[in-house]
């Protein structure tokens, strides 16, 4: 950036409704900036800066662009939008999303990334929940919404900046941590990386950004971390499989779902935690959590409590109601790996029988993980395929649906496309039996589907 963003009076944001954006623009908004912005369609997001006093265009907005002095904008904006290329014919200092956050956040004493290719929001909530719990005043950017501070963003204190740290594009590397949690590398993002070779040196670039007294905490269960240099001396390592700094031992589940466990540090029984939130990826989530929050010296007994206290976050295996008896979940899972642990999650509750009910997030990732999706996918007793969600993609690859219908029905005949969330909803009405699981997976708005059942069954 061209200047200190104390410097710039008027900002404009171009997908202003993103999660992490509608963020940044409340704490600008909050720090006396003159804050505008656009998005393609209306949301909660966008509803909620017109109520704070942030004016929102859906579409396009050229006059008002041209009173900005600084342009924000995210990774999915392409160079050929009309808002973005207005501002740079205009000399308007145009910066990334990533890249503006990286320079705002460094007026923070400590910087704290969690960051790995599944969980990140999850485990920023849970460290979130365990600072405010502690009375630390943290300030919060998450990418999910956190019950405790009423949406995904909080605005607090200037020593702790407690942030969700995302891979995809290198964004993270755009951040100056003090503290950082890597929670596993995965396969995701190829049209980005290409391999997981690539996504590894990425992360490796993330570890290197620590100062020499950062700390870093990290998943060792995890083979593609294990092949990461830990070049920071304050490394702190957990797991459940692997010896371990931090390891969980003895687990158990009750009726529910619930996990409980017990928490050696350096082989020495710590305390026996018990969650609010379901399966063995919370466990690490848990530890991964424990450990950073004990860095900063905060009491055990206080992380054990916000722990079990903490319900999840939005889209994250997240209970939404009943319908004839029938409970309905909704992930956010759009990957194989985190779709192999919402089933195991539902592995854990007491029920009749599963209807899985997918959505696709984006077609590159569809194509690239076809197999993987059908070979988790056809474990679940009844799967629904939705019409692939495309977000900012168009379909170079032709992958369809039935694609991936053809594949699932080799292992499980249960299996068929219904294009709309209505026709789905119907068919989930007319089907489903009491005590089934009904699970909404994917990144899009999938969810659509259980709230037109609830709706329905509120109205009955």
């Amino acid at each position: 950036m061209k200047k200190e963003i104390s410097k710039y009076q008027s900002i404009y944001l171009i997908g202003i409704g993103g999660a992490s954006m509608y963020a940044i623009a409340a704490m600008l908004k909050n720090d006396g900036k003159m804050v505008m912005g656009s998005d393609m369609q209306e949301s909660d997001n966008t509803r909620y800066l017109e109520s704070i006093g942030v004016p929102v265009t859906i579409g396009h907005n050229i006059d008002a662009i041209k009173n900005a002095d600084l342009v924000i904008y995210t990774a999915a904006i392409a160079n050929d939008d009309v808002e973005l290329v207005c501002a740079r014919e205009n000399n308007i200092e145009c910066v990334e999303r990533a890249v503006f956050l990286g320079e705002y956040t460094k007026q923070y004493e400590n910087l704290i990334c969690i960051s790995g290719t599944h969980g990140k929001s999850t485990t920023t909530s849970m460290v979130a929940s365990v600072f405010l719990e502690a009375g630390l005043n943290p300030t919060i950017n998450i990418g999910a919404s956190l019950k405790k501070i009423h949406g995904n963003y909080y605005i607090g204190g200037k020593k702790y900046f407690i942030l969700e740290a995302c891979e995809y594009v290198d964004s993270f590397l755009h951040f100056h941590p003090t503290s950082e949690i890597i929670l596993n590398i995965d396969d995701d993002h190829l049209d980005y990386f290409k391999t997981v070779e690539n996504t590894k040196k990425s992360f490796q670039k993330y570890i290197d950004l620590l100062p020499e007294n950062g700390y870093l905490v990290v998943n060792i269960d995890d083979e593609n971390i294990k092949d990461l240099k830990f070049t920071c001396k304050n490394t702190l390592t957990y797991g459940i499989d692997s010896d371990a700094n931090l390891v969980a031992k003895n687990i158990s589940y009750s009726d529910l779902g619930f996990p409980t466990f017990d928490v050696y540090y350096n082989h020495e029984y710590l305390e026996t935690f018990t969650l609010g939130v379901l399966g063995r990826h919370n466990i690490m989530n848990a530890l991964a959590t424990t450990l950073m929050c004990m860095n900063y010296q905060i009491d055990i007994s206080i992380i054990k409590k916000a722990l079990k206290e903490f319900g999840g976050v939005g889209r994250r295996f997240e209970y939404l109601g009943e319908y004839h008896g029938a409970h309905l979940f909704d992930d956010f899972a759009h990957h194989p790996t985190e779709i192999m642990s919402t089933y195991h999650s539902s592995k854990s509750i007491k029920h009749h029988e599963t209807w899985a009910v997918f959505q696709s997030h984006t077609y590159s990732r569809t194509y690239e993980h076809l197999q993987e999706f059908a070979q988790v996918l056809s474990k679940f007793d009844h799967i629904i395929i939705c019409d692939i969600y495309p977000a900012r993609e168009t379909n170079i690859w032709n992958v369809k649906e039935d694609d991936l219908v053809k594949l699932i029905s080799k292992e499980n005949p249960h299996v068929k496309h219904i294009p709309t969330y209505q026709e789905i909803a119907s068919y989930l009405k007319e089907n489903v039996k009491e005590n089934d699981l009904i699970l909404t997976i994917g990144a899009g708005p999938v969810n659509q589907i259980a709230k037109i059942m609830l709706k329905d069954e509120k109205n009955a």
